[in-house]
């Protein structure tokens, strides 16, 4: 269809198609998958985790960076509130991201794609450093003196036994992906919506922060290199600029004939020059 000059744009060509549903469900489902199974398949290296979590406790300590004690003193002032912490780090971090997929799905489709993206390269990205770089997380470390607040006063998604649990690995520490899944959902969610509000957003990532620390299953720096990778993720899959519009010049009108000069009036009389 041909549109002129003084035609109103269809706003509905400029929506973008929602992707299959079929598709998506395989997909997000593969991701948890990965997540799980690659998780798992990093298990064992005990000794190289607790010699890595010591590393990493100095290193935290030249840096000087807040003792994750600190944060869990706070929470073992009453039960209540620990036990609170464990149930929002053992039933929140999955729930929460499966839901800010579905949303965006169903009502944003653009920032899904790019969302759902982002969330794979992250989780990639981690699971590829747990198997690299096995870690032990505080709660295990004794110069840490902190309390497995899971095992102590539930409740847990971890085993008695960190060597020989199966269902999850202990050892996957760096980085954490409680605190990268809660970051992505924030700023997804900060960026599709335009609520004055939305800001609000990253009380999510900051609660999961002060849970994943004051219950001793991360260090910070954990969250600090889960951020870095995010932000690589987010540079690295940035959305494409927009097409400039091009404007639409009317049609060509028929071409303008050459003006015919008259001839002199001596020339028409036929007098001499």
């Amino acid at each position: 269809m041909i549109r002129t000059r003084g035609e109103p744009v269809d706003r509905q060509s400029a929506v973008p198609a929602r992707p299959p549903l079929v598709r998506e469900l395989l997909l997000v489902a593969g991701l948890f998958l990965v997540y799980k199974l690659g998780r798992q398949a990093a298990n064992g290296h005990v000794e190289e985790a607790f010699r890595n979590a010591g590393h990493v406790w100095d290193l935290e300590r030249i840096l000087h960076l807040p003792g994750e004690g600190a944060v869990q003193s706070v929470l073992l002032q009453s039960r209540t509130l620990v036990q609170a912490a464990n149930t929002y780090y053992a039933t929140v971090h999955f729930p929460a991201t499966l839901l800010f997929l579905v949303w965006l799905y169903l009502r944003r489709p653009h920032h899904y794609v790019r969302s759902r993206r982002i969330l794979a390269a992250l989780t990639g990205a981690a699971l590829a450093l747990h198997l690299l770089f096995p870690l032990a997380p505080p709660r295990m470390l004794p110069p840490a003196g902190l309390v497995d607040t899971g095992q102590v006063y539930g409740p847990t998604v971890y085993g008695d036994a960190p060597a020989t649990d199966s269902m999850a690995n202990q050892f996957a520490a760096m980085p954490s992906l409680h605190f990268g899944w809660a970051l992505a959902v924030a700023v997804g969610l900060i960026v599709a919506t335009r609520s004055r509000w939305r800001p609000l957003w990253l009380l999510h990532p900051l609660v999961t922060l002060l849970v994943i620390v004051g219950t001793a299953n991360h260090y910070w720096l954990d969250a600090i290199v889960v951020t870095a990778l995010l932000a690589v993720a987010f540079a690295a899959l940035r959305p494409p600029r927009p097409a400039p519009v091009r404007a639409h010049l009317p049609w060509p009108s028929a071409p303008v004939p050459a003006p015919v000069h008259a001839a002199p009036a001596y020339a028409r009389s036929g007098a001499p020059r």
